[in-house]
């Protein structure tokens, strides 16, 4: 059984990550970061977990992305029920983890053709 995905050309993939940066095609970064198959935004919000706002979410549901990923830093820890909403309202699937499962479940997803967006939380 094959265990490695294939990496398409020129789709953005998670070559590494670690304590306060993840690498994306083999470039490092260090700042909260959104990332889509075709689309990397650096910054896509400024806040710490403490400090996510419903505007934070917005931004994540408007992405063309039929599941999200919030990736919360290196210890898994769930937003208010209420940040969700613009998820919600969009019909877009969220899940929640660790930095670490993020990066290796969006590599799964994006090598399976799904339109997924993550979240992370680097900050």
């Amino acid at each position: 059984m094959k265990l490695q995905l294939e990496r398409p050309d020129g789709l953005n993939t998670f070559t590494a990550y670690g304590d306060g940066y993840v690498s994306v095609n083999g470039i490092r970064h260090h700042c909260n970061l959104a990332v889509l198959p075709e689309l990397l935004i650096p910054n896509w919000t400024m806040a710490t977990f403490e400090t996510l706002s419903v505007d934070d979410f917005q931004r994540l549901a408007a992405l063309d992305a039929e599941i999200v990923l919030l990736g919360t830093g290196q210890r898994l820890r769930f937003p208010s029920p209420d940040l969700l909403r613009p998820l919600v309202r969009a019909q877009k699937g969220l899940e929640v983890m660790d930095l670490p499962a993020a990066c290796r479940t969006y590599n799964v997803l994006m090598g399976e053709g799904r339109k997924v967006a993550v979240g992370l939380l680097l900050v």
